[in-house]
């Protein structure tokens, strides 16, 4: 139960900094957060391990926070910060894929086996990130742009603070879905046998659903924390 008690504790512990992040530095705090969280699930997305029986990919909690983020900039700020975040989002990921792999074209010092061994280290998480990035670029515009987009359509219906969980959880469980079908057809195709890959899907969309449904409480809290600080959070 190791893995499955580090998840949970890796769920509480990405929740509890995106509300900290809110709290310390108002709206750009969670659309930092948009950021750090595409870039170290493209890192972590490639380490598998087992998760209540089945095999999974780390990444999906902090992946799918992002959703929490430009739900709770949507709810507070609108559909223009929330579309900001995104594009963010998107500039990050491909920055990085760009410099890390320039990065990995320089010969390291021969004399410095450090160097080396650093390299060598690089190399293995990195030279990974083409095929992973475009997987991650395609799924997060198409889930992203999906998830403001339904937002303030569940919100034209359901626009009462107390349906505040309808919105968050119709918009977010869609949005992943679509994420989870095109980022594992396109990153792990031909990389894992059918029922692995279909194992990787399951847990993925499983995992960020979970997420989707842990995070409303935290929704909630946002929503609280800007009501009393409403100036102060623009």
């Amino acid at each position: 139960m190791q893995n499955e008690l580090l998840w949970l504790v890796m769920l509480l512990a990405n929740f509890l900094m995106i509300i900290l992040a809110y709290r310390l530095f108002g709206k750009w705090g969670l659309i930092m957060w948009i950021p750090i969280s595409v870039i170290v699930a493209n890192i972590q997305v490639i380490q598998t391990v087992k998760l209540f029986g089945l095999v999974s990919t780390l990444g999906n909690i902090v992946y799918a926070t992002s959703f929490l983020v430009t739900d709770i900039l949507s709810e507070n700020y609108g559909k223009k910060e929330a579309k900001k975040a995104v594009w963010i989002g998107f500039f990050s990921l491909i920055s990085m894929t760009l410099l890390m792999n320039m990065a990995l074209q320089f010969i390291p010092f021969s004399g410095d086996d450090f160097a080396a061994t650093a390299h060598s280290a690089t190399s293995t998480i990195f030279s990974l990130m083409p095929r992973i990035a475009i997987a991650s670029l395609a799924a997060y515009l198409l889930s992203q742009r999906h998830d403001v987009w339904a937002f303030h359509f569940w919100k034209n219906r359901f626009s009462k603070d107390n349906q505040l969980w309808i919105r968050n959880n119709l918009s977010t469980m869609v949005s992943q879905l679509i994420d989870s079908s095109v980022f594992v057809l396109i990153a792990f195709w031909g990389v894992y046998e059918g029922i692995v890959l279909l194992e990787i899907f399951i847990t993925t969309y499983i995992l960020k659903w979970v997420v989707a449904a842990a995070d409303t409480p935290f929704v909630y809290w946002a929503k609280g924390i800007f009501k009393k600080n409403r100036f102060w959070m623009d």
